[in-house]
């Protein structure tokens, strides 16, 4: 699909982001890229639903894969704590190497390394990046995506709905509810009022917990 003009911007952890100039919306919070995604989508899902469960292995779908940042901190988690992660992301707008070589997420070679390898990774194909991680990347929408109902998790990391309303529809949210098994949870950092009151009509149990980088509030659903 065509892909819109994109800035690079540091955010406030040093770590990058990128500005999606016709929407006026950044991809991540430039209060800090790399550490308000750490929270939202590893340490308030990934870790937590892994503590919970002790599953040694966990299907992941994702909303936005957009940067890779949260593929990159997933694939990280899975290496560290030995759990193996099948992740699936959708993204309409694939970022185009020149802007993607150029993210710091990594902090090292390997880190960097690990990051190219997820962007360069074939659309549409199920792919081992690493011993612990697979990644199967789709390029098409929420509305376009179809799978097995049976993911542990989801990461909700679309645009906000200010910018993008159409994607945090009751629809879409009962969507996601489909595609979680029981006990299965969804994570976002928006705690917009309507986005809510639409989590809880498509069936989730909605938590409100304690936002990221300066945000007082961020949400996880849970599908009982």
């Amino acid at each position: 699909m065509t892909n819109h003009k994109l800035k690079l911007i540091t955010t406030e952890d040093g770590s990058h982001s990128l500005l999606r100039e016709d929407l006026n919306e950044t991809y991540h919070s430039f209060h800090g890229a790399r550490s308000e995604s750490a929270y939202v989508f590893i340490e308030q899902c990934l870790h937590y639903y892994a503590e919970q469960t002790k599953k040694g292995r966990i299907r992941i779908f994702e909303v936005g894969f957009g940067t890779g940042l949260n593929a990159f901190l997933a694939a990280a988690f899975a290496e560290e704590n030995k759990v193996a992660l099948e992740f699936h992301s959708v993204e309409p707008f694939p970022v185009v190497r020149e802007i993607f070589e150029q993210l710091n997420f990594g902090q090292t070679p390997e880190e960097q390394q690990l990051l190219g390898a997820l962007h360069e990774s074939p659309w549409e194909s199920a792919q081992s990046i690493t011993s612990h991680f697979s990644l199967v990347k789709h390029e098409t929408t929420l509305e376009g995506f179809s799978a097995a109902s049976d993911f542990d998790m989801i990461f909700f990391d679309a645009f906000a709905p200010s910018k993008q309303a159409e994607v945090w529809e009751l629809a879409n949210l009962k969507k996601c509810f489909d595609l979680l098994q029981s006990g299965g949870i969804l994570t976002t950092y928006c705690a917009q009022g309507q986005f809510k009151r639409n989590l809880a009509a498509a069936g989730f149990e909605v938590q409100t917990l304690k936002g990221a980088m300066g945000k007082k509030e961020m949400v996880r659903g849970v599908r009982n």
